[in-house]
């Protein structure tokens, strides 16, 4: 088995002592006071060497000026070759580039935006192809018309997921205070396919998911079936405000006292 070695070059006298002209060559491109202490060099090829010196910069934190020197063959003259900033162990750096349509979120999509799929999209399969055992009806349809992609299995799971586990869910403080789950409500407008069974669109005005798709196990206080506590039961438990108050003139009689016969005044005058 075959072995690749990296190839080590000979260290160039004359280049490996140019450290003043490396440092000239980099408070050019230095702000003044910008460049520090000469930190080595490296031999990179044949008779040329780079030079490192720490950079002083509070933006560029554990970087370093890179320069880089050279000698012409039979040469006596070392001359500056690349003149560079470079990060060093520990260097403050950004985060890797990520494609814009990587980035987005939901609901970063605005009025005008366009946000295209791509033909390896794998949330889509084409029109005509048969995505489970069971197809939903809509491909029966499609066949060689409309769409020229559907949702394929992956999709469908993905939103699943997310639909199950979102806002629509039944893991929400709403649907655990419901009387009764989305499914045997009214208002529940089962999808359809394959994710009838597990999801649906609500269709009460009043309800805080009107017209979004909402999981069968969840629920909220508009359910069709829900009862309303009937009146003349049992006694409720009273309700003391200990934050409002009325205010009352002095002399005023206290509330609830009845006044002398004397102090009141008949209700006709002749």
């Amino acid at each position: 088995m075959s072995r690749t070695r990296s190839r080590t070059f000979a260290v160039d006298q004359a280049c490996a002592e140019a450290v003043d002209l490396a440092r000239a060559a980099a408070e050019q491109i230095a702000r003044p006071g910008e460049v520090g202490e000469h930190l080595g060099f490296a031999s990179e090829a044949e008779r040329v060497v780079t030079h490192y010196f720490a950079c002083l910069d509070r933006a560029y934190s554990g970087w370093r000026w890179a320069i880089t020197v050279a000698r012409a063959s039979r040469a006596r003259n070392v001359t500056v070759s690349e003149t560079v900033l470079l990060p060093g162990t520990g260097a403050l750096l950004p985060p890797d580039w990520v494609p814009w349509s990587e980035r987005l979120l939901p609901g970063d999509l605005g009025v005008g935006d366009l946000l295209p799929a791509s033909d390896d999209d794998d949330r889509l399969a084409p029109g005509f192809t048969q995505i489970d055992d069971d197809p939903d009806h809509q491909m029966f349809f499609e066949y060689g018309l409309g769409r020229a992609r559907v949702l394929s299995a992956i999709g469908r799971d993905r939103a699943v997921h997310r639909w199950h586990a979102g806002e629509s869910g039944p893991h929400t403080p709403i649907a655990h205070a419901a009387p009764a789950q989305c499914s045997t409500c009214g208002f529940y407008w089962p999808l359809a396919g394959s994710l009838r069974l597990g999801f649906g669109v609500c269709a009460n005005e009043f309800a805080p998911d009107d017209g979004k798709v909402v999981a069968a196990d969840h629920g909220c206080g508009a359910h069709s079936e829900a009862v309303v506590a009937q009146a003349g039961g049992e006694a409720a438990t009273p309700i003391l405000d200990d934050l409002g108050y009325d205010l009352m003139d002095d002399g005023a009689p206290a509330a609830g006292s009845v006044p002398d016969e004397g102090d009141s005044e008949p209700l006709g005058h002749s």
